[in-house]
């Protein structure tokens, strides 16, 4: 059983899975890495020179006699500013370099998760919930971008600058200030990483319910009609505001621990740097330090604190980040159901034969399929009819191999499909569905989507046979008019024309039609089931029908009753054995 999309793991199961997804995408630029490196390193060289000037420019100061005060200060206070002018023209070249490397890692991960979407099974798809995944995605995507720049250019050269720093207080100064930085260096360090965890669990939270707020509208905003024809305005309004009213709750505790966790470093920082001073104060009154080594220390650890405060934020978004990107790595790392072979044939096939050979199939321990056995010859038209529940779409799912079979086997010219690829297989086939959804594009585009690369003859040959030309000339915008969200700007009658078009352009050897007269008009019905009749001609015709009207110049008829195929024939021998599908004609006419 997998696991729910929506449920909650370990954070830091997910901290070496990240890296290792960066760390390739970090080596496609290497030139450039390696530039914002060294940038990084003479940045950091500048900045830690600082203090140095600061401290020979007071002791020069101090030292200078009234006619010195204007000269001896020039070239101190000229190195100053350059070299604090270099240390930030070197940090934005280290920045441009580096921006070009995010930006096109971001791409690439969009790409991935977009891509790795698609691969995934139809279960994984019928369970989600498309508000909640894609704000997942976009937070996940932006975590990425902030953990490769802020761990690369904040947190490793913090760590440097502390080394150098400690070690100079070492070295000049003796032991004491040593400790009392590298020991308000671990204090800060350690409060910030337990009280962190501490609050990483609200930052889940917080998400949570971002994406449970955010799957609530767009579920309800995707079904508006729905919402109006039952009046339930009222009725969604309070269940959305049940989910802001959790992520405000959510909010108000991560704010909260993050006013906690401000504090205690605030706290941290003010006592070193209280202590560090005083030190230094009673060694200049003793007169074993100069007022330039007063400033040098107090610049020092003014400047060494503002980057550590800072790392402690970056720590906190990092983990952040970590809680944010947690779903959409645990997408990646979702393996798909149905899978190619490695040996899997990539063929184009075309002459349309299938057979299904003791084919069973269950979902969710239900038995939708008992050993189903038929086959379809090139040219054949096969229709299969039932009663509602009978597995009639079961069937489609599975030729498409949205499902794989439990037993038994599928064969296209003589071929498992388990042993193509999915990609020749689904070539193979074009597909007219039950419940034809658009995309919110132009009628020209949802055609051509059958086959992107055909030519405007070609789709306005699909539109001919599909009857559909009356309808675009209708229209003002002609086959450039928009269709809307989910094709809802069209009725459903016309959405089939479309989606008949579509299947039509894609020109497969293969033909499946899933009810695709069921929104007609029987005079539309009648037209386009003429025009399939041409368009079938040389190919292989699977057609789901519930109404038998419709399929009564089949070569064969399959009549399915409970998973199982229970008559076989063409319409005359099946009304002559009056049987099920007998009494299904009955009632219909």
């Amino acid at each position: 059983m997998r696991p729910s999309l929506y449920s909650d793991g370990p954070i830091d199961k997910l901290n070496l899975h990240v890296l290792k997804l960066i760390w390739p995408y970090l080596l496609e630029f290497k030139s450039r890495v390696i530039m914002a490196l060294i940038c990084l390193v003479i940045a950091k060289i500048a900045s830690v020179s600082l203090p140095f000037i600061l401290k020979s420019l007071v002791d020069g100061l101090s030292a200078a006699s009234p006619e010195q005060l204007l000269s001896v200060p020039i070239a101190l206070v000229v190195a100053y500013g350059g070299l604090r002018l270099l240390n930030t023209l070197i940090s934005e070249v280290r920045d441009t370099l580096f921006g070009r490397v995010t930006e096109r890692a971001i791409r690439r991960l969009g790409l991935h998760v977009f891509e790795h979407l698609h691969r995934l099974d139809l279960e994984f798809h019928l369970e989600r919930r498309t508000g909640g995944l894609s704000r997942d995605i976009e937070r996940g995507t932006s975590g990425i971008n902030f953990l490769m720049r802020f761990m690369i250019f904040n947190i490793v050269p913090t760590i440097l600058e502390i080394a150098l720093v400690v070690g100079i207080f070492f070295y000049n100064y003796g032991v004491a200030f040593a400790a009392i930085t590298l020991g308000s260096v671990l204090a800060y360090g350690l409060f910030s990483i337990l009280a962190t965890e501490w609050r990483t669990e609200y930052v889940r939270e917080a998400a949570k319910a971002d994406s449970h707020s955010n799957t609530r509208a767009i579920d309800s905003l995707l079904n508006y009609e729905t919402v109006k024809y039952f009046n339930n305005e009222v009725y969604e309004a309070r269940r959305y505001d049940e989910a802001l009213e959790a992520w405000e709750q959510a909010k108000r505790k991560n704010r909260l621990s993050l006013f906690a966790l401000n504090v205690g470093q605030a706290v941290i920082i003010s006592v070193a740097m209280t202590m560090m001073l005083a030190l230094a104060a009673y060694n200049v009154v003793q007169g074993v330090m100069t007022i330039g080594d007063f400033v040098l220390v107090n610049a020092f650890m003014m400047q060494l604190f503002i980057p550590l405060n800072f790392l402690g934020f970056v720590y906190r978004e990092i983990r952040g980040a970590l809680a944010n990107i947690e779903r959409m790595f645990g997408l990646l790392k979702r393996v798909p159901l149905i899978q190619d072979k490695e040996d899997a044939k990539g063929a184009c096939l075309g002459l349309g034969e299938l057979k299904f050979e003791s084919v069973s199939f269950s979902y969710n321990t239900r038995q939708i399929l008992k050993d189903v056995n038929f086959t379809i010859l090139p040219g054949q038209k096969v229709a299969i009819v039932g009663d509602s529940g009978a597995g009639k779409s079961t069937i489609v799912k599975l030729l498409f191999r949205f499902y794989d079979v439990e037993k038994g086997s599928i064969s296209l010219d003589g071929v498992n499909i388990n042993n193509l690829t999915q990609d020749a297989l689904r070539q193979a086939i074009a597909i007219v569905p039950q419940d034809t959804v658009l995309f919110n594009d132009s009628l020209l585009e949802n055609i051509r989507y059958g086959r992107p690369d055909a030519s405007d003859e070609e789709i306005h040959q699909a539109i001919n046979m599909a009857h559909l030309s009356h309808f675009i000339e209708t229209l003002p915008e002609g086959w450039n008019t928009p269709v809307g969200e989910r094709g809802l700007k069209l009725s459903g009658g016309e959405k089939q024309r479309v989606a008949i078009a579509r299947a039509i352009l894609k020109g497969s050897p293969i033909l499946v039609f899933d009810e695709a007269t069921s929104s007609l008009d029987s005079q539309s019905e009648q037209a386009i089931l003429n025009a399939l009749k041409e368009v079938a001609k040389g190919h292989t015709s699977l057609v789901i029908a519930h109404r038998l009207s419709t399929v009564v110049d089949a070569d064969q008829i399959l009549v399915l009753s409970q998973g199982q195929i229970v008559e076989t024939g063409n319409h005359e021998s099946l009304l002559a054995n009056a049987g099920l599908y007998a009494k299904l004609w009955n009632i219909q006419n």
